[in-house]
C-alpha cells in the first residue's frame, strides 16, 4: 500500500481506544473506526481552519465514507489519527485518515467526503478563507 506511512499525512492527533469500543471478539468494533475518523477531521478544522461546529455559517455534511480494515485494535491500545487531504473541489473535499497502532503501523484507513453548505439553507457553498488555506496546507504528500 503505497503512501500509507505516518509522515505521508500532514496532521497528527493521537486517539486513546476506551474499554467500552471493544466488542465481543475482543478489538475494537467497527463503528468505532467512523467516530475516530470523525473526531480526528474536527479537530483538524477547529485547529487548523479556526471552524466552530456550533456557530461557523458553513457546515460540513459527509456524503461519502469507506474503510480499509488492515489489523485489529483493542483497548487499551493508543492509536494515531492521521489526517490528510486528497483533493479540494470548489465546496467539496475528499480526505484520507489513517488509523496506526502503537507501533506506528497503518491499523485501518478511512476515505471521506465533506460538502460544505450554508449552515440554514443546506446549499453547497465554495470553501474559502482559512478554510481553504487549511484544507490545502494539508494536501497529500506524494
Amino acid at each position: 500500500m503505497a503512501n500509507q506511512h505516518l509522515t505521508n499525512f500532514a496532521y497528527h492527533l493521537p486517539i486513546s481506544t476506551r474499554w467500552m469500543d471493544n466488542d465481543i471478539y475482543g478489538h475494537v468494533n467497527n463503528v468505532h473506526y467512523y467516530s475516530y475518523f470523525d473526531t480526528v477531521i474536527n479537530q483538524f478544522l477547529i485547529e487548523k481552519a479556526g471552524f466552530n461546529p456550533l456557530t461557523s455559517s458553513q457546515i460540513g455534511f459527509m456524503v461519502r465514507s469507506s474503510c480499509e480494515y488492515l489489523i485489529p485494535v483493542s483497548f487499551p491500545q493508543k492509536l494515531t489519527g492521521a489526517f490528510r487531504v486528497e483533493r479540494v473541489g470548489s465546496s467539496s473535499v475528499d480526505y484520507a485518515v489513517g488509523l496506526f497502532n502503537q507501533d506506528n503501523v497503518l491499523s485501518a484507513i478511512g476515505y471521506l467526503t465533506h460538502v460544505f453548505v450554508d449552515r440554514h439553507s443546506h446549499k453547497p457553498t465554495p470553501i474559502a478563507g482559512k478554510l481553504l488555506q487549511a484544507i490545502t496546507s494539508a494536501m497529500s504528500v506524494k
